[in-house]
């Protein structure tokens, strides 16, 4: 389906729609689908997974499969990370670029074998990356668009390795490598796969099911979220936690128009790799200097600064803009990301102003993330 089919159609829904109408949930759009953004409070359900554990529901999230014969060493060729270096049953987070070095999009790529690979890039860029991937295909090769044959949950907090194991899925494997798992929710086995991954910075997980038996799954999932005190969370907190680790989210610190090199992402490229999609526009960037580079920004002030707000120098000069904004629950304090101009970008104990609707709010430059990770 193009995106003029899908804005006549109006807003795709998951599996769980009902469910989560039931529990109270608000809804937004997030590329071209509808999810929940929040049950009881952004602030509520961030702090519960910060504490405890959350339940979201990211099924909006691209599903695609890469098949046929040597599919990973195919997949190597176009995506930055260096796939090659994967075992089987490894996840690793990549890009897909364009010839220019801006990014298509930002995926986990999950090598399943030699001939497969499984990747989970954004609901709104997942069929540009399919695009991207069956132009260069060799014959034999299949790139399926599996959207809607899989949901994608996912338990983060540090109390979600009692929540997996509670119903019966795998829980020891390390950071970035998954396990294949069952469940048997109302008596009827519902086969799945478990990674060690999240968007949070906590200890999680997330769990790819099958779109028809998602249903079933969420329920024995909340059912164990409720037993360890934890929350239903929707992609209000998802934005707040992910902003606190200083993570990219596509179409804000990384887009067509956004290096990874200027994005701070430059750890997932590998620069030796002979071929990757804009490699070379990537190396001549990273021997020039990029133009812009992303810093984390920490208000002063009282004040929440927000996306698209100027970033000012102490002389008044305009610096960049915020890619993202909002304020952090755990810091009590309004936090950012900017991109700003490489030649004057501030450093970390500078002080720069942001724009917010003709107020000047100060901000501290601080080293990212803005919390450490727990993730591991």
């Amino acid at each position: 389906m193009d995106s003029t089919d899908a804005a006549a159609r109006g807003p795709q829904h998951g599996p769980l729609q009902d469910m989560h109408t039931a529990a109270g949930a608000t809804f937004g759009g997030f590329g071209g689908w509808e999810m929940p953004i929040s049950y009881t409070g952004v602030v509520a359900e961030h702090n519960g997974v910060r504490d405890r554990v959350g339940l979201f529901d990211v099924s909006h999230l691209g599903k695609l499969t890469v098949r046929g014969p040597g599919a990973a060493a195919y997949a190597d060729r176009v995506l930055t990370a260096d796939l090659g270096a994967l075992d089987d049953g490894a996840a690793q987070y990549t890009l897909c670029c364009t010839e220019e070095g801006g990014v298509v999009d930002d995926m986990l790529a999950y090598r399943i074998g030699a001939d497969e690979v499984f990747l989970v890039p954004n609901a709104a860029n997942a069929q540009a990356v399919a695009a991207v991937l069956r132009a260069g295909a060799p014959p034999g090769l299949e790139v399926a668009d599996m959207h809607r044959e899989l949901a994608v949950l996912a338990v983060q907090g540090p109390r979600s390795p009692a929540v997996l194991a509670a119903v019966g899925l795998p829980v020891g494997m390390d950071y970035m490598r998954f396990a294949d798992g069952s469940v048997a929710p109302g008596g009827t086995t519902v086969g799945l796969r478990v990674g060690r991954t999240g968007y949070t910075g906590e200890h999680g997980y997330e769990v790819i099911i099958p779109w028809a038996q998602a249903g079933a799954v969420f329920d024995a999932l909340r059912t164990a979220v409720d037993d360890q005190g934890g929350v239903l969370a929707g992609l209000g907190a998802r934005d707040t936690l992910r902003t606190e680790m200083a993570y990219p989210l596509h179409g804000h610190e990384l887009s067509e128009s956004i290096s990874p090199l200027e994005a701070r992402c430059g750890w997932a490229v590998a620069w030796d790799k002979p071929a990757f999609r804009g490699r070379g526009a990537l190396r001549a960037m990273r021997e020039a200097g990029p133009p812009r580079r992303l810093r984390a920004l920490r208000a002063v002030d009282r004040g929440i600064p927000r996306p698209g707000q100027g970033v000012r120098g102490g002389n008044g000069a305009v610096l960049g803009v915020c890619t993202s904004g909002t304020f952090s629950p755990t810091l009590g304090a309004g936090i950012a990301l900017a991109l700003v101009d490489a030649r004057s970008a501030p450093r970390p104990g500078d002080v720069v102003t942001v724009d917010v609707r003709g107020r000047g709010l100060r901000c501290e430059v601080v080293p990212p993330p803005f919390l450490p990770s727990r993730v591991r």
